[in-house]
C-alpha cells in the first residue's frame, strides 16, 4: 500500500523500484473516487495522468535523468490555465471554456515531469472564504464533513489534506491559500508578490493575486517554489530578482528577532483558545532563545475595509471582459439591444457573491465616491506598507493568527457577508503590502479541529521564512 510522506521519500522509493508512477497515479485515482463526496475536484484527468505516468516509468527504466518533480502528482485550482483542459474559475459564465494556453507555473511543473491529475474546486473567481460559492457546489472539509474547508482555494486544501494528491496549487488574493490550509490542517504558503508569474492565472485583483502552494511539509513547498518561481517575459508584474535555490533550506539553529501585535492577539473576533495557544507559542520561542517582542499596530481595524475596497475595484474592472460575446456563457433570452444582452448574460452567468463584489467595486470607482473610498484605501495601503517595512528594519518575522476561528459549519456565515469579510482580518495584510506569508498547522482546538500559526516576512525573504517554518515544524514533531 502506497503512503506519501514527502517528495524526497517518494523519489527514493521510485529509485529503489518499490513503486512506479503508474501504481501511484492509480492509487490517487482510487483515493479521489473514494472521496468523491468531498467535491474537491472539478475535473480529473485520469487517462492522461496514467499515460504520463507510464511514459515517466519508461524514461526512468531507460536510465534518463529524472526531472525535479518526476512523477509528483499535483492538483491545480480552477483559475490556473492548463492548455486544452477545462478552465472555468468555478463559474457558470465560463461554462465549457477550454484553456488555449498553459500558465507559466503549469509549464514549469510539466517541464520538471510533474503529473497534473486534475483541476480543483474553488469559490467562483476566487471570491470567498468557504468554498460555498462554486457553480459546482460546495467542498466539504475532509476532517469534518459538516464544516467548510475554507476558501477560496478550498478544493486544493481539501485534496492535499485528504491525500488525493501530493501537493496542490491555489491562488491567494487575501488569504485564499493560508486560510483553507489552516482549516484543513496543512501548510499553505503565499510567496512574495511577483515571485511567481501570474501569466495564466485568472485575475481577481491583479495587484493582490499570487499563486500559492499547499503541502504536508516544508521541503515539498520549497521544491515546488524553486521550480515555478522566477522571471517571466509574459508577466510585467513578476520580479526580475533571481529566484533562489529554495530547496536548500538554511540551518535550523539560528535565533531570530520576531514581532507580534498585541492588538491582534487581544482582538474581540479571535477565538480565546487560538489566542492562548499563540501566546503559549510566543513564550516557547522566548525560552528557545529567540528575541520576540510586542509591537503596537494601531492600523489593524483599517486592514479589511481597505482590502475590500481595493480588491472589489480591481475585480469590477477585471471581470468586465466576461460579456458572453467572445467566449463562455451567453443568455438565451431574447434581447433587443447589446447593453441588455450584456446585463442578461452577466446576471445569469455570475453567482451572488461575484455580483456583490462587482457592484461594490463599481460603486467605489464611481465619480462621486472615488476619492471618498478608493483614494483613501490606497492611502491606507501605503501607510500599512510603510509601517510593515519599519517593523522589518528591526525584526525578521511577524507572528499572527491565520484565522480568528477554526473551520466553521457549512452555511453558518453565508447570510452575513460582513462577518464573512471580517474573518479575513489576519490574512489580508500580507497581500496589501506584498510580503510572503505562511500558515503552519501547529495546534489543535478542543473541538478537535486544527488551526495554524501565520508567519510573515519581508519582501523576497521567502527562503528565510521557509527555513524558520521548517524549524517550527520540526519543533512540533520534537525532532
Amino acid at each position: 500500500m502506497f503512503a506519501f510522506s514527502g517528495i524526497k521519500q517518494y523519489h527514493q522509493q521510485l529509485k529503489e523500484n518499490k513503486v512506479s508512477c503508474v501504481r501511484v497515479v492509480e492509487y490517487y485515482l482510487q483515493r479521489i473516487k473514494e472521496n468523491n463526496h468531498l467535491n474537491a475536484f472539478i475535473k480529473v484527468f485520469a487517462e492522461e495522468a496514467l499515460q504520463k505516468a507510464n511514459a515517466l516509468d519508461i524514461k526512468r527504466r531507460n536510465g534518463d535523468p529524472p526531472g525535479k518533480l518526476h512523477g509528483i502528482v499535483i492538483g491545480i485550482k480552477d483559475v490556473i490555465s492548463y492548455k486544452d483542459h477545462p478552465l472555468s474559475a468555478a463559474s457558470s459564465i465560463l461554462k465549457d471554456f477550454v484553456a488555449v494556453y498553459s500558465s507559466t507555473a503549469v509549464e514549469r511543473l510539466l517541464a520538471e515531469e510533474a503529473i497534473i491529475i486534475g483541476t480543483l474546486n474553488c469559490d467562483e473567481f476566487a471570491m470567498g472564504s468557504t468554498n460555498e460559492n462554486s457553480a459546482y457546489g460546495k467542498v466539504l472539509n475532509p476532517l469534518d464533513n459538516s464544516r467548510v474547508p475554507g476558501g477560496s482555494s478550498g478544493g486544493s486544501a481539501a485534496a492535499v489534506s485528504a491525500g488525493l494528491c501530493m501537493v496542490a496549487l491555489g491562488s491567494d488574493t487575501g488569504g485564499s491559500v493560508r486560510q483553507p490550509a489552516d482549516f484543513c490542517g496543512i501548510i499553505g504558503f503565499k510567496p512574495t508578490y511577483g515571485r511567481i508569474s501570474r501569466h495564466g492565472l485568472i485575475a481577481y485583483a491583479s495587484s493582490f493575486d499570487q499563486i500559492g502552494i499547499f503541502s504536508i511539509n516544508i521541503p515539498d513547498t520549497t521544491l515546488i517554489l524553486e521550480v515555478i518561481a522566477g522571471h517571466d517575459e509574459y508577466d510585467s508584474t513578476v520580479s526580475n530578482k533571481k529566484a533562489e535555490q529554495y530547496s536548500l533550506l538554511p540551518d535550523g539553529k539560528r535565533k531570530y528577532n520576531i514581532a507580534f501585535f498585541p492588538e491582534a492577539l487581544e482582538h474581540p473576533s479571535l477565538d480565546p483558545e487560538i489566542s492562548a495557544a499563540i501566546k503559549s507559542k510566543i513564550q516557547e520561542l522566548k525560552n528557545d532563545g529567540h528575541n520576540i517582542q510586542p509591537v503596537n499596530f494601531d492600523l489593524i481595524d483599517y486592514i479589511v475595509p481597505a482590502y475590500y475596497i481595493l480588491t472589489t475595484a480591481e475585480a469590477s474592472s477585471n471581470l468586465s471582459r466576461y460579456d458572453g460575446v467572445r467566449y463562455g456563457y451567453r443568455t438565451t433570452e431574447p434581447v433587443s439591444e447589446l447593453t441588455e444582452f450584456y446585463k442578461q448574460t452577466r446576471s445569469e452567468g455570475f453567482g451572488k457573491e461575484v455580483k456583490r463584489r462587482i457592484m461594490l467595486g463599481t460603486f467605489v470607482l464611481s465619480a462621486g465616491y472615488y476619492d471618498a473610498y478608493f483614494t483613501k484605501a490606497q492611502k491606507v495601503r501605503k501607510l500599512l506598507y510603510d509601517k510593515i517595512q519599519l517593523i522589518f528594519n528591526d525584526f525578521d518575522f511577524i507572528i499572527l493568527p491565520t484565522s480568528p476561528s477554526i473551520a466553521f459549519e457549512i452555511g453558518e456565515k453565508t447570510e452575513d457577508a460582513i462577518t464573512m469579510y471580517l474573518a479575513d482580518i489576519y490574512t489580508v495584510l500580507a497581500n496589501l503590502v506584498g510580503i510572503p506569508a505562511i500558515s503552519l498547522p501547529l495546534f489543535k482546538h478542543s473541538d478537535n479541529m486544527p488551526f495554524g500559526l501565520q508567519i510573515l516576512a519581508r519582501n523576497f525573504n521567502d527562503l528565510p521564512l521557509l527555513g524558520f517554518s521548517q524549524q517550527m515544524m520540526q519543533s512540533k514533531r520534537g525532532d
